[in-house]
C-alpha cells in the first residue's frame, strides 16, 4: 500500500503544480482544465487514461464538452499521496500539450 503523505508533504507538493487546490470536504485536490473543443478535452482525457492506467492509480472526472474537472485522491491510502502529485503533474504537462 501506498503511503499517506503528511499535512507539510502535502503543503509542498502543492508548491510544485500549479492550478491545484484542496479539496472540500476530503483530503484530495482538484483542478478545473479547459481547452479549445471538446475533442482537445478528450484527447487530453484519453493520455491521461493510458498513463493512470500504467500507474494503476486512476482519476475521478466529469467532463462537459471542453471542461474537464479532476479530483485526485489515493483511496486504498485513505488520502493524498505521491501517485497524486505525479498524476497531477502528468496532467499539467498533458494539458499543455492538447
Amino acid at each position: 500500500m501506498t503511503e499517506k503523505l503528511s499535512a507539510e508533504e502535502i503543503a509542498a507538493a502543492l508548491e510544485a503544480i500549479d492550478g491545484w487546490e484542496r479539496a472540500r470536504g476530503r483530503e484530495a485536490i482538484t483542478k478545473s482544465f479547459r481547452f479549445r473543443s471538446f475533442n482537445a478535452a478528450f484527447a487530453f482525457m484519453t493520455r491521461v487514461a493510458l498513463e493512470a492506467e500504467k500507474m494503476d492509480h486512476h482519476p475521478e472526472w466529469f467532463n462537459v464538452y471542453n471542461r474537464v474537472e479532476v479530483t485526485l485522491a489515493t483511496h486504498d491510502a485513505g488520502g493524498l499521496t505521491r501517485k497524486d502529485f505525479t498524476l497531477a503533474a502528468f496532467m499539467d504537462k498533458a494539458a499543455n500539450a492538447a
